[in-house]
């Protein structure tokens, strides 16, 4: 399931983000405290509970005691509480951002390892397509604001800065998928990884030929038993963002020669 944002009134988004018009409380939701805050903390909270697929308007408003009208109030539809979530979820981002030093490489290792620790906390945030109708709240800009500044002094120029930024952050968005698909598979079979390769070897030894596929008979054991598992995504996550920052050093070093 993808949900995408920016489908509803970009008017009433906005708003709703930046708190321009905060809807008056009224009837059983004036009784029960019911704000936009708590609105969209509560569809947070479902969605890291049971995933995008469990939330809608009806679950939300039987989640917070009222009916699905009176949470019409506070939020126009799904669409617009899709981007305060999202937008809500990445506000944060500044309490996981933590370099390690004032250095370029450390502010941008520092942005990527916020950026799994936000897909850990709320991995549903993978099944949202954002990047092409992003919701331009506190949240979003803030995290944009912030991966730039790492980049920022360095001597690239203004798109390669962006460029930067949107590569670092699919790279994470992409090896954090596999932590998700992986737990997702155990949640639908009931088995470990472990448990699974084991039900699968006695049969895939029938079948494999090792002459055919000489490099994945040697390669492949050796990478499994370092690994314990076909596919570490925290393994591929560690090595692949060492790989990526030492590309953009040689960028940042092609725009500074000595």
């Amino acid at each position: 399931m993808t949900e995408i944002t920016g489908t509803g009134d970009p008017a009433r988004s906005l708003s709703l983000l930046w708190r321009l018009a905060e809807p008056a409380p009224r009837g059983r939701g004036a009784e029960v405290g019911l704000s936009v805050d708590r609105v969209v903390g509560a569809a947070i909270a479902l969605a890291d509970a049971e995933g995008l697929a469990a939330l809608s308007m009806r679950r939300l408003a039987a989640d917070l005691g009222v009916g699905a009208m009176t949470l019409y109030t506070y939020v126009p539809g799904k669409a617009e509480l899709l981007d305060l979530m999202v937008d809500s979820a990445l506000g944060e981002f500044p309490s996981l951002y933590a370099p390690a030093a004032d250095e370029w490489r450390a502010r941008l290792e520092a942005v990527a390892r916020a950026s799994w620790s936000l897909y850990e906390r709320h991995p549903w945030l993978l099944q949202v397509a954002a990047s092409g109708r992003p919701p331009l709240g506190p949240g979003v800009l803030t995290q944009y604001e912030l991966s730039l500044q790492a980049v920022d002094g360095t001597g690239l120029d203004e798109v390669a800065m962006d460029a930067v930024v949107t590569l670092v952050t699919g790279f994470v968005a992409g090896t954090a998928r596999g932590v998700v698909e992986q737990v997702a598979a155990e949640r639908a079979t009931g088995i470990s990884e472990t448990e699974w390769w084991e039900a699968t070897a006695p049969v895939f030894d029938q079948v494999f030929d090792p002459e055919r596929f000489p490099t994945v008979t040697r390669v492949g054991p050796v990478a499994g038993e370092a690994q314990q598992a076909s596919y570490d995504p925290r393994r591929a996550f560690e090595f692949g963002l060492a790989r990526l920052l030492d590309g953009v050093a040689v960028l940042v070093e092609g725009v500074n020669p000595a």
